[in-house]
């Protein structure tokens, strides 16, 4: 079978591909071992937020005399109905994604897919079938895995990866989370807000430690008021496995630790996968673990291509499914623009949420930026005090000499909906004079922007 383009992996850089191909005119193949819509969509992303919700719902619950609601009786968590829902969204977002496959006319191949010289994919399906496809492009989107550490072998019952802490039928007394990037963070959030007594572990000197200091600060408080204990600058060493729980061995700069726990969860890091891929055959290149490709998105091979989780960069759907869009469209011939990774945001949706996109002020002064900075605490907004949620801040960053939005960090209620201003103020190169100056509705969260802005210009009015 010929194509004018296969793709390898269905997930948001895949599907997203091969979608654009098929807007282009080129027929395409999207081979996929799993299911469709990759990790993100079933194991990752959607059903994780599916959980969030749930955990966020309960915790409303909690606090329902707040708002002046009275509720007859205890609510109490079900884990296994929540899991059920959130399984339940993920399996509609497969189908969606099956749907638009066939709405492009993309052929989609099951089986594990093996490159070969000269544009050939060898695909073999689960009954052992093999098939060849040839094209003059192949694009390889096999995204990745949660990491392995050696100190945490895990066995799926008391030593769990992400997968797993996704779908448990019962709820743990107790789970310590190792990694406190934003998979442990959102972790820790759900399994706190639910009851269970949650320590975080995490190597660097703090949580969430690509964020501004700021940020991280104002998370661990809130873990705290949670009952979250975090450790930082803690590894773990080892972990004595139980058939009623674990001991966890925990160096930290106080001195050694053991943690008693029901389950500890595995969340630091992914590994690419491209285990017997064929890239060796054909001759493309690797490092550190991942396919190096140029900003096109071409690897070392000419004709084969890679985008997402498999190549260098920031892990995220979003960004795969942007390096999609433009290695197709350059394929195709158009006159497309490389990506901008300074202006790529980051959400983490914990409670409370993260977003974040281009400079730290640390980061803009090390590169030689003389900065203003403003900050607008939430606790001075009408909308974030009536809503309950007071907690949290925007800050930006700001070129001092032009005013030019360099940064913006954010903590706080449904932040991970305000950051698309700053990536589109950033993408239009706007500045703090523009921004303070454009009206914002009253009352909304997104008013916080414009408040920071005024601040770093030394023309708050509500601070």
């Amino acid at each position: 079978m010929t194509y004018d383009l296969i793709i390898i992996g269905s997930g948001p850089g895949g599907y997203v591909a091969a979608i654009r191909a098929s807007q282009l005119g080129l027929r395409t193949a999207l081979v996929e071992r799993a299911e469709l819509g990759g990790v993100c969509l079933n194991w990752g992303c959607i059903p994780t937020k599916a959980l969030l919700k749930s955990a966020q719902v309960f915790e409303y619950l909690q606090h329902a005399a707040d708002y002046g609601i009275v509720l007859e009786g205890r609510a109490r968590p079900d884990l296994a109905a929540m899991v059920k829902r959130s399984r339940d969204v993920a399996a509609g977002m497969s189908k969606g994604v099956r749907y638009l496959m066939k709405k492009n006319g993309i052929d989609v191949i099951q089986g594990h897919a093996t490159l070969r010289t000269g544009g050939r994919v060898d695909v073999r399906s689960a009954e052992g079938a093999l098939d060849t496809l040839r094209s003059r492009h192949v694009i390889i989107a096999v995204g990745a895995r949660p990491r392995e550490l050696a100190a945490l072998p895990r066995d799926g019952q008391r030593v769990i990866g992400c997968r797993e802490a996704m779908s448990l039928t019962s709820q743990p007394a107790s789970m310590v989370i190792v990694g406190a990037g934003a998979i442990g963070a959102e972790f820790a959030s759900i399994y706190a807000s639910l009851g269970t007594r949650v320590t975080l572990v995490e190597t660097q000197a703090r949580i969430v430690p690509l964020e501004e200091p700021e940020v991280s600060a104002q998370l661990q408080r809130a873990f705290a008021r949670r009952g979250v204990e975090v450790l930082t600058g803690a590894t773990v060493e080892q972990v004595d496995k139980r058939p009623d729980g674990c001991t966890v061995r925990v160096a930290t700069p106080g001195g050694a630790r053991e943690l008693e726990c029901d389950i500890v969860l595995s969340a630091a890091g992914v590994t690419a996968n491209l285990e017997r891929l064929g890239l060796e055959e054909v001759g493309i290149a690797t490092a550190g673990g991942r396919i190096t490709v140029d900003r096109w998105y071409q690897t070392s091979v000419p004709g084969y291509y890679a985008i997402g989780d498999c190549i260098p960069g920031a892990a995220l759907a979003h960004v795969a499914s942007a390096e999609g869009v433009i290695c197709v469209e350059r394929i195709a011939g158009l006159d497309a623009e490389p990506l901008d990774y300074l202006n790529i945001p980051s959400c983490t949706y914990t409670q409370p949420e993260l977003a974040s996109v281009g400079y730290t002020e640390q980061a803009a002064r090390a590169d030689g930026y003389e900065v203003k900075t403003g900050t607008f605490p939430f606790s001075a907004s009408g909308k974030a005090q009536a809503a309950g949620h007071p907690e949290g801040f925007v800050k930006l960053v700001f070129e001092a000499r032009h005013g030019l939005l360099l940064g913006a960090h954010m903590v706080g209620a449904n932040v991970t909906e305000l950051i698309a201003e700053a990536v589109m103020a950033r993408k239009l190169e706007s500045t703090a004079d523009e921004l303070m100056k454009a009206v914002h509705p009253h009352p909304t969260m997104s008013e916080a922007l414009m408040e920071a802005a005024a601040a770093a210009m030394g023309e708050a009015i509500h601070l």
